[in-house]
């Protein structure tokens, strides 16, 4: 092993990986963030709260380890939904979740697909598993291709609804179709489905290969807190339990997690100035600007900007990027996939942060490149 590279015996597969890239952290203050779709808001009191509670005044609770079944916490999320806690099962973020389905369903004989655009994560944890891949892409109506899907061989089928990132909700009623005829997993990866006006929760006791993956980084502000959580028939709760880590969700993130479930009003309250401000700024750019938007049920919007001349497109879209990140305005851009490379995804910001973001790009269409 002497002056060779360790590199040489991984997996050959996982040498040939890309990992998933994810939205930029700037450093240092200053920055309009509005690229990785957390609240613009802060979790409720009663978060900060149970935290220090928690901790206690010496922080000795901290040497022990976490309850390794998330057994409150999945009480506590089975009572919001109106299930048994058999239903449930808790994780380090939405992302752990996904990664526990892809180790019980996908390998090299178990195939896995997902639509294009979706969440970019799921090929990089399907290629872990050295699953194959059959992705089926969207059109730019962003109609949800039943037929296909349900006529994939996949063993399990990831489904973001609503769709990141054109924020396009899917009806309930196709889902159900997909369900009826799809002989795998279904997931139905629904971060955003707190800003929807559909989801796909009623079809769970009739559906027992659906799984609906939920996150807390959201609506309920606690991106840094990591909670995320599947819904889906025991069985598959179990399977889930046993490819988990026996701790996945600490101390702190189950003691937070139960807070903010503890005080639905105050998220109430958020998600209707969150989607306030989606639907006003989303309307605005749809009608003054004249720049297509996808109706969105996220808490982002998905625009197709426009320069000054009325041109549009993929250079369009990169000018307006790096213009607004010139400015110290972060949003995302997807180069990558024909369907988005003329858009621009942006995240719901607070009032003050909206209205930034509108002065610069009033600024960059007085550019002389723009006008």
């Amino acid at each position: 092993m002497k002056g060779q590279s360790p590199g040489r015996l991984a997996l050959a597969h996982v040498s040939n990986l890309h990992a998933y890239t994810p939205g930029l952290q700037p450093a240092g203050p200053g920055w309009v963030k509005l690229n990785t779709n957390e609240c613009p808001y802060p979790p409720s009191p009663r978060v900060a709260e149970a935290v220090i509670r928690e901790v206690g005044g010496d922080g000795d609770a901290l040497r022990l380890y976490p309850d390794p079944t998330s057994s409150a916490l999945r009480d506590a999320l089975a009572r919001l939904h109106g299930v048994d806690a058999t239903h449930v099962c808790a994780g380090n973020g939405s992302d752990d979740i996904l990664n526990l389905l892809v180790r019980c369903f996908c390998g090299p004989a178990a195939a896995a697909a997902f639509t294009l655009p979706g969440y970019s994560l799921y090929p990089v944890l399907v290629g872990i598993q050295d699953s194959a891949v059959t992705p089926i892409p969207f059109d730019r109506s962003m109609r949800l291709p039943v037929d296909r899907i349900s006529a994939s061989r996949a063993r399990v089928f990831f489904l973001t609804s609503p769709n990141a990132p054109t924020g396009v909700g899917f009806p309930t009623s196709d889902i159900a179709r997909i369900l009826e005829s799809f002989d795998g997993i279904l997931v139905v990866d629904e971060a955003y489905a707190p800003f929807a006006s559909e989801n796909a929760l009623g079809l769970l006791a009739g559906h027992p290969n659906l799984v609906i993956v939920r996150t807390l980084s959201k609506a309920y502000a606690l991106a840094g807190i990591r909670v995320g959580y599947a819904l889906a028939a025991p069985e598959v709760i179990g399977l889930l339990d046993r490819v988990r880590d026996s701790y996945n969700v600490s101390r702190l993130s189950q003691a937070a997690a139960i807070a903010a479930l503890g005080d639905p009003g105050y998220y109430e309250a958020i998600v209707d100035k969150i989607k306030y401000t989606r639907d006003y700024y989303a309307g605005s750019w749809e009608k003054d600007r004249g720049w297509f938007t996808y109706p969105s049920e996220a808490n982002f919007i998905c625009t197709e900007p426009r320069n000054g001349r009325g041109e549009s497109g993929p250079a369009v879209a990169r000018s307006a990027y790096d213009f607004l990140f010139s400015r110290k305005v972060l949003v995302r851009h997807f180069p990558s996939d024909a369907l988005t490379a003329s858009f621009l995804r942006i995240s719901v910001g607070s009032d003050d942060e909206m209205l930034v973001l509108e002065e610069t790009l009033d600024a960059w269409l007085k550019e002389p490149q723009n006008a």
